[in-house]
């Protein structure tokens, strides 16, 4: 039986062991999938105790995307245009580092809710390994402008200076909101909503052309969609389809098959939705 494990902290309420379970199912695959919770500083070691006892691959969130890049001696064009890796292939020389999150972002905006990215003016709020994983897909869907606002400046600039398109990307201060005028596409890719420090955002922002999009899923993604809903936004997406959309492609690195999304995202949303939908 292979082995796998996603490693973040917080990780233990991780929806990625069922769906990983799911899509072995489908296709009759055997394998374990466990969540590993660490702290940044016990990261390396404890990877480094998975692979010695066997583990084949791991996927990697919160907050150890960065380093996880760092620790792998091959990455893909994806992972090195993002600065940040989600997937962990185990291979002769240690880890290849693989990038899944922008594609599954793409997939599920596209294909599940059926929006166009193209010409969209966006903000993105955060800059990291979460920011990181989404901001080349998104540039390469055909967005329009990207501006990206953080709390730490240096991050913000650091993410503008990887993604290498200084005619589209644009870095701004919390402070600058206010004057940015409307966007068609905001994005937050930070975990401050599952802190109680969600930053207070300008009305202004959002028109009712806009697309409000959180990365994160169920009770972290309601204070922004809510808030972005309440503000008369006609399209709110969270983050479960992209979770979803992104294990498969690393299923598909790691197995060879692509599993049916679709009917696991089915079983997964019902009681999403419900918290999607509570006043």
């Amino acid at each position: 039986m292979k082995r796998y494990a996603v490693f973040g902290q917080p990780v233990l309420h991780s929806l990625s062991p069922r769906i990983h379970k799911a899509f072995a199912q489908q296709l009759g695959i055997d394998l374990d999938y466990t969540a590993i919770e660490c702290a940044p500083g016990d990261f390396d070691g404890t990877l480094s105790s998975f692979a010695r006892s066997g583990g084949d691959g791991a996927n990697v969130t919160l907050p150890h995307k960065q380093r996880a890049a760092e620790l792998c001696n091959l990455l893909s064009n994806r992972a090195k245009k993002a600065g940040a890796v989600n997937t962990l292939i185990k291979h002769e020389g240690g880890w290849l580092g693989d990038n899944t999150d922008g594609i599954g972002l793409i997939r599920d905006l596209t294909g599940r809710h059926g929006l166009d990215l193209r010409e969209r003016r966006t903000l993105m709020l955060g800059a990291g390994g979460a920011a990181r994983g989404v901001a080349p897909a998104l540039l390469e869907a055909g967005i329009g402008e990207l501006f990206i606002v953080n709390r730490d400046a240096q991050k913000a600039d650091a993410l503008s200076d990887l993604l290498g398109d200084p005619g589209r990307v644009h870095t701004r201060y919390m402070q600058d909101l206010g004057e940015l005028g409307e966007f068609d596409l905001i994005v937050n890719a930070t975990s401050a909503a599952r802190h109680g420090a969600l930053p207070t955002l300008p009305m202004t922002l959002f028109g009712p052309r806009s697309a409000a999009i959180d990365l994160s899923y169920g009770e972290a993604a309601v204070p922004f969609l809510a808030w972005a809903r309440a503000l008369g936004v006609r399209d709110f997406v969270d983050g479960l389809g992209m979770l979803v959309e992104q294990a498969a492609e690393s299923f598909f690195l790691w197995h060879g098959q692509r599993p049916d999304t679709d009917a696991v995202y089915a079983a997964l949303n019902e009681r999403n939705a419900t918290l999607m939908t509570a006043d």
